[in-house]
């Protein structure tokens, strides 16, 4: 990759970057806790000095956070950073405090009380219905009460078969003030995929609706929730919550009894390593992994990616497309922590039209939308025009994550949205709820590029002996801890599977299992799962650049490549294609598709052969199974391979089996 600079497809008004949040901490940094002056240098390299500082002097920059913050510890920390060991990092030691009243303080002021703290939008109302922050604090008061009248106590589990609506947030904030342990799974989980979750945290109590809507249909999952009651004896309690407007099951408690009181919430005062949820992996070849992350640390990172790094404060409205079922969600209440508005939006991604996320942005005038990348993909192909068609002014920022943003796809979002938009493009995981590399708000925005590491975040791109990589492509490591790093994972009482899901490869080194290019202008490129990693002729090249090439392709919906190493020393690199309607795979669409990977990528990346499927699997958060088809494909059983509750359509792998080179 060229170190040259290429021109930025947009860069920040000076002014507006001066008046960011980021811009205001750095000058408090500065005065008060020694973070390097930078006014006299240009953009690029004020961040990367400011950054430096921030995983230089961790303990500082941490101090200096929860300061600009105001984090509110009832009891205060003996230190910043007890152990930097990894894993082990121990983050404030003797510190108290609450997520939740750190959520809900921003509705403590009579100028705030009344404004909204949750937009709703359903498929049968395109107009936002409010909750307000004295409503929002008056549910949880009331919901906290009653649940310690149910005897939910710090540390009990409480469960959720909910879909994005304001009820959900409301639960979790209920559950989190009174220090019980949060999880959640969306109702388009099956049960299997819900109890292979749910056995492993054993709640207590059980938040669960009667259905949910979804692309204009009402789906019962009355008989779901029948079955979890049955298939989970350490329940004492069900919450039913009527979105289909049936009756509570019998034995079941009402919703809208629990939460009519007018009560103050009151915060159980927790340790900084308490357990405030219980997030899960996609468990595609097991059980999902249940990981568990702290008060402290969600409070100390979501106020720092969402307040600095989305610059996010009171007066945004922030929108993220979502479920329940996938840590956004849990991100999404990050808008909530620094005094935003946030958008919950319970439907179809498309429905009733591919620009049916647009249209809410703009109905809720969200000033901040965040979305995957596969959508804003296929707004491309489906030829919408929210920028034209739309009233989007009051958007500023549009956040991109599940999978790499290609070129294509900034060039959708500054020809058909705005020529000034920022454009966050973000990488994370479920592992820190949170992100490595992202959005900046003073910073130029390149072409297929994320912007920055975070700050307080060491990554880099390392080679498979361990050396710092620029320019080429390596593993994804952080090299410091983060506070929202796992306090540990459920029923791994020796640590065994958390070691080895992170520090297998670097001891001491959390490798997160992405291929990235960290470039020489501090930009990061995610080229896909280094687990899943083509390795052709010793060059190993990332499925996403693929993709990106394949699917610009109008004949082509979407694709899957797999690179298996043969018994003989030979490698077999097949490109599965699910067609558009009415194409068929010939000679010319082959070729076609062979020299658009040779003439953009290499001839390295064109495919030994390709294959028309019907579909291509995907996690129930919509992410492409690369490593269960390549067991397949070697000859592993259906059984020996995959988890199928995992699997939005596990019938989908089956086709693969006829192309068993094994």
């Amino acid at each position: 990759m060229s170190t040259e600079r290429p021109a930025p497809l947009w860069t920040p008004d000076p002014a507006r970057a001066a008046a960011s949040r980021l811009s205001a901490f750095q000058h408090f940094a500065v005065e008060h806790h020694g973070a390097p002056r930078t006014a006299d240098l240009p953009p690029h390299a004020a961040y990367t000095s400011f950054h430096r500082w921030s995983v230089d002097h961790v303990e500082d920059f941490w101090r200096a956070v929860t300061e600009w913050f105001d984090v509110r510890f009832t009891a205060p920390p003996t230190a910043i950073l007890g152990s930097t060991a990894m894993p082990g990092a121990r983050w404030f030691p003797g510190a108290a405090l609450n997520y939740a009243e750190h959520v809900l303080r921003h509705g403590e002021g009579p100028g705030t009380a009344d404004t909204p703290a949750i937009l709703h939008v359903d498929e049968r109302s395109p107009e936002p219905s409010i909750t307000t922050w004295s409503e929002l604090r008056r549910q949880v008061g009331s919901l906290a009460a009653e649940l310690r009248a149910l005897g939910v106590s710090p540390g009990d589990r409480v469960a959720a078969y909910v879909p994005n609506i304001p009820q959900a947030v409301v639960a979790l904030l209920a559950t989190a003030a009174v220090g019980a342990v949060w999880t959640s799974c969306a109702p388009d989980f099956g049960a299997r995929s819900v109890l292979d979750r749910f056995q492993q945290t054993e709640p207590v109590l059980l938040f669960a609706v009667d259905g949910y809507r979804y692309r204009g249909k009402e789906h019962d999952r009355r008989a779901v929730v029948a079955e979890l009651r049955a298939e989970l004896p350490s329940l004492r309690q069900v919450v039913h919550i009527p979105v289909l407007g049936t009756r509570a099951p019998e034995g079941a408690l009402e919703w809208e009894a629990l939460t009519a009181a007018h009560a103050t919430p009151v915060f159980e005062q927790l340790p900084f390593d308490h357990p405030l949820w219980v997030l899960y992996s996609s468990g595609t070849t097991g059980l999902p992994k249940a990981i568990v992350h702290s008060h402290g640390g969600i409070t100390v990172e979501h106020l720092k990616q969402a307040g600095l790094h989305l610059d996010l404060g009171p007066g945004d409205r922030f929108f993220w497309y979502t479920s329940t079922g996938w840590m956004m969600w849990n991100y999404l209440l990050s808008g909530l922590l620094v005094g935003a508005s946030i958008v919950t939006y319970d439907g179809g991604p498309g429905y009733p039209a591919p620009d049916a996320q647009w249209r809410v942005a703009a109905a809720t005038g969200a000033t901040v939308f965040g979305t995957s990348a596969a959508y804003v993909m296929a707004c491309g192909k489906a030829g919408v025009h929210p920028g034209r068609d739309l009233d989007l002014h009051r958007l500023r920022a549009i956040g991109t994550t599940g999978s790499p943003l290609p070129p294509d796809g900034f060039r959708w979002i500054y020809d058909e949205i705005s020529q000034d938009i920022w454009l966050a493009s973000v990488s994370g995981g479920t592992d820190v709820c949170g992100s490595f590399v992202g959005g900046v708000p003073t910073l130029p925005v390149y072409l297929g590029e994320i912007q920055a590491p975070y700050l307080g975040v060491a990554a880099e791109s390392w080679s498979p002996g361990g050396e710092p990589l620029v320019d080429e492509v390596g593993e994804l490591v952080v090299t410091k801890p983060m506070p929202s790093m796992p306090v540990h994972f459920w029923n791994d009482s020796d640590g065994h599977r958390y070691h080895d899901s992170y520090f297998d490869m670097f001891p001491g080194v959390w490798r997160h299992g992405d291929w990235v290019t960290c470039t020489a202008r501090g930009t990061f490129v995610i080229h896909g799962r280094s687990d899943s990693t083509l390795n052709r002729q010793g060059v190993r090249m990332g499925s996403s650049d693929i993709y990106e090439v394949v699917e610009r392709l109008p004949q082509i919906r979407e694709s899957l490549v797999i690179g298996l190493e043969q018994p003989d020393g030979g490698y077999w690199m097949p490109l599965f294609v699910v067609l558009a309607e009415g194409v068929t795979l010939d000679d010319d669409l082959r070729a076609a598709v062979e020299t658009a990977l040779r003439t953009e990528l290499s001839p390295r990346h064109v495919p030994d052969e390709i294959i028309a499927v019907p579909a291509v699997p995907h996690t129930l958060t919509g992410k492409r199974v690369e490593v269960p088809v390549k067991r397949i494909l070697a000859g592993a059983s259906l059984a020996q391979t995959v988890n199928p509750g995992s699997l939005d359509n596990p019938e989908a792998l089956r086709v693969f089996e006829r192309y068993r080179r094994a």
